[in-house]
């Protein structure tokens, strides 16, 4: 595959049942990806589908009218595959070399710590993509609030060789 020798991520995604969606417009003043040199950063990316949250609120284990971790996950890999639809839309996926960082960002009820957990959504995902090519270093930030009321946001720096 790019990065690592043989066919394209674009079939990888394809054998693993997946699209990338079309990029999430911007909420605000910036550029959903942005490269320099042969690195792509994407701006922060929440987990939306056709325009809307997949999910609103806070992370807590067990709490009533509160995201659950797992719901969170699955939100994570939504917004780092729509972090991905970014990058394609900049250079095109089949030009990533590795994935460098992953930032996520966890809008935590008190008490929450489980982010690693959350983050792992999106981390996972570039692991079935890429493999080997997308093992990162990460960052992952329990904060209190998010846009939109979001429960998580992606941010992916990406190697490019092209």
């Amino acid at each position: 595959m790019t990065g690592s020798g043989s066919g394209t991520w674009t079939s990888r995604l394809a054998e693993l049942g997946l699209a990338l969606p079309p990029v999430v417009p911007p909420l605000a003043a910036y550029q959903p990806a942005v490269r320099t040199g042969n690195l792509v950063y994407t701006a922060g990316q929440l987990p939306m589908v056709d325009g809307e949250l997949v999910v609103r609120g806070k992370v807590a284990e067990g709490a009533e009218g509160i995201v659950s971790p797992d719901q969170a996950k699955a939100a994570a890999r939504q917004a780092a595959l729509n972090a991905l639809a970014a990058v394609h839309d900049l250079v095109g996926i089949d030009a990533v070399v590795r994935v460098v960082k992953v930032v996520g960002f966890v809008a935590s009820a008190d008490g929450f710590s489980g982010q690693p957990g959350v983050v792992n959504g999106a981390s996972e995902l570039l692991g079935e993509i890429f493999g080997e090519a997308g093992k990162h270093a990460r960052s992952a930030v329990g904060v209190n609030e998010l846009p939109l009321g979001a429960p998580v946001e992606v941010e992916l720096i990406v190697e490019v060789d092209r």
